[in-house]
């Protein structure tokens, strides 16, 4: 007997989206000219005709208006990077909060973080390969953070790049990008799949109130899914324009142009980048400590350390009185979905943050008002939303007990004119057994 709870669907929907990227990049490949040299357009899209542009982004133009078929395929592999991170993160929320995490499932929970870490480090170096305009302005980005390194800065800057900026960085993130992520993805969510089929049933599914089905009929069901998911990217493909590096033009390390967003599960990197002041340095040692570059991605790099090692810290950090085997109902332990609740408030937060200049455009709210509230936000929310968090869960276990206790109090079942029912409370008083009213409606009382 196998479950169907959510987390297991949620499988399902990544293993769609792996295969979706293994297909499509595989195929990317074949045309893709994973170079940085310069090289003059003459491809079939006439306004960048004659214009100099690296191999890698010529290519990509081929791709999208040379290839048959071939503007559907990079932008189904976009939609699926897009996807990917955003189903595993649904299920690592979901596993967080019924307490799927701990021992004997701690493994499970390392494995299934470190395939969420390796797709948005396949997504992020994904996304600086065409060479555009906007990827080209995250790379700026991230040479700048690297450059922000106490002592080794430049150094590391250099070796990454293979040169000045924007050196050889193209050649270096595509083995990254087809070998090494994905090679750590497919081992990680391939290695946690093997562990949860060898883990007993009453230890995987966890609690009584599941209610198992045959493992041929969850098996089918997930297959369904993951073909339904793999429908859904190729659908929004064909229908949705996702990633036009055309429209941003080649990449230039001096331009950047407002409304640069980086893809959503980066962007609360960049949002935490956004809030810290920008003049905010420090002096030690005769050497000058870029604060302001350093401690948001400091306190963005401690938030996915806390996903990573919450198995381990809880049992210091939590009481719980149930057993690790059982899978619990996140009221019931009233600290942990606190912790939870304040972690996505931070997230989320941060991924408004990178938004702002969007947010601005769209919506005309000036830049600095959105930072100055948001600063406020993301110290003072976190703190806020815990207490909150914790409040409703007490109150909420509080209730069950009383109802437990006293009953849920007197009720009636009521006839209407149509001839539908409907549970509905009555006075202690009140007793209407049987009786026929003026409207034609019939009510008997039962006590809860």
């Amino acid at each position: 007997m196998a479950d169907l709870r959510l987390t297991y669907l949620l499988g399902a929907i990544s293993i769609g989206c792996f295969t979706v990227l293994v297909v499509t990049g595989g195929l990317l490949m074949t045309w893709f000219d994973a170079s940085s040299e310069p090289v003059a357009y003459d491809g079939s899209y006439a306004p960048m005709r004659g214009v100099e542009v690296s191999e890698a982004y010529a290519s990509v133009l081929h791709i999208s208006f040379d290839v048959r078929a071939g503007l559907v395929i990079r932008q189904a592999h976009h939609w699926a990077a897009l996807l990917l991170p955003a189903s595993l993160m649904l299920q690592l929320t979901a596993t967080y909060f019924h307490g799927g995490f701990r021992r004997p499932r701690r493994a499970a929970w390392v494995l299934l973080c470190t395939a969420f870490l390796a797709a948005l480090g396949a997504g992020w170096s994904g996304y600086g390969l065409p060479d555009d305009q906007l990827s080209g302005t995250g790379l700026r980005i991230f040479e700048g953070i690297l450059r922000g390194l106490p002592v080794v800065g430049s150094y590391a800057s250099f070796v990454v790049f293979g040169g000045e900026f924007p050196g050889r960085i193209i050649e270096n993130l595509y083995p990254l990008h087809v070998v090494v992520f994905p090679v750590l993805a497919a081992i990680s969510l391939g290695l946690r799949g093997l562990l949860l089929r060898r883990t007993p049933d009453h230890v995987r599914t966890g609690a009584v109130r599941e209610r198992p089905v045959p493992v041929a009929v969850a098996r089918l069901v997930a297959l369904g899914i993951g073909f339904l998911a793999t429908g859904w990217i190729v659908l929004m493909a064909g229908l949705f324009a996702v990633n036009p590096v055309w429209r941003y033009g080649p990449a230039s390390g001096s331009r950047a142009s407002a409304g640069s967003q980086p893809d959503w599960y980066t962007g609360f990197l960049d949002g935490a980048l956004r809030l810290a002041p920008s003049n905010w340095d420090a002096m030690i040692a005769g050497w000058t400590v870029p604060l302001g570059v350093l401690v948001p991605q400091a306190v963005a790099g401690g938030l996915v350390a806390a996903i990573f090692l919450w198995p381990f810290l809880e049992p210091r950090l939590v009481r719980s009185g149930s057993t690790p085997e059982t899978s619990d109902r996140p009221r019931d332990h009233p600290t942990r979905t606190a912790f939870g609740v304040a972690g996505l408030t931070l997230f989320t937060t941060l991924l408004v943050a990178g938004a702002s200049d969007w947010i601005a455009i769209q919506l005309h709210i000036a830049f600095e008002i959105q930072v100055y509230v948001l600063r406020v936000a993301v110290l003072a929310g976190p703190f806020a939303a815990f207490v909150v968090a914790k409040l409703v869960c007490r109150g909420l276990v509080a209730h069950e007990c009383e109802v437990r206790a006293h009953g849920a109090g007197p009720h009636a079942l009521v006839r209407d004119p149509a001839g539908g029912y409907a549970d509905v409370p009555v006075s202690g008083t009140e007793d209407r057994t049987g009786t026929g009213d003026d409207d034609g409606t019939v009510a008997r009382r039962h006590v809860g």
